[in-house]
C-alpha cells in the first residue's frame, strides 16, 4: 500500500514559496508543489492567473469570515475539496467548465447531504 505513495515523484511534496500581494500587502505563501499544481488548474479553469485566484480567494474569505488565520491551510483544504468534489461529480473533470459557472449553493447542499448521510450510517 505505502509504495503507491512512497514511490511518487518527490517533487510533489517539495515546497515552494510564492510571493504575492493580498489586500494591498506583500506576503508569501509556502505550499507543496502538488497544491500549486491544483491551484493552477483551478485558476486556469476560470481564466485567471494564480496570483489573481489567490487574491480573489483571500478577498472573499476575508469578506465572508472577517479574517484569515492560516491562508496556506485554507488553500490546502480548497485543493482537497476541489479534488473530492470532482470525484463526487459535483465539479466536472472537463477543465473547460469554469468554476464560476457552477451552482455553488446546490453543490454545497449535496455535499452537506452526503456528510449527514455518512454520519448517520456511521452511528
Amino acid at each position: 500500500m505505502c509504495k503507491l505513495f512512497i514511490e511518487a515523484d518527490p517533487a510533489l511534496w517539495q515546497t515552494r514559496l510564492k510571493s504575492l500581494r493580498l489586500s494591498g500587502f506583500s506576503t508569501s505563501v509556502r505550499l507543496e508543489n502538488l497544491y500549486w499544481q491544483v491551484l493552477e488548474e483551478i485558476a486556469q479553469r476560470d481564466g485567471m492567473s494564480l496570483p489573481q485566484l489567490l487574491a480573489r480567494l483571500h478577498e472573499e474569505l476575508t469578506f465572508a469570515h472577517g479574517g484569515v488565520e492560516n491562508f496556506a491551510s485554507f488553500l490546502r483544504v480548497c485543493c482537497g475539496r476541489y479534488l473530492a468534489l470532482q470525484l463526487e461529480g459535483d465539479v466536472p473533470r472537463d477543465l473547460g467548465t469554469p468554476i464560476r459557472s457552477l451552482d455553488a449553493d446546490a453543490i454545497l447542499a449535496r455535499e452537506a447531504h452526503r456528510s449527514r448521510r455518512s454520519l448517520s450510517s456511521a452511528a
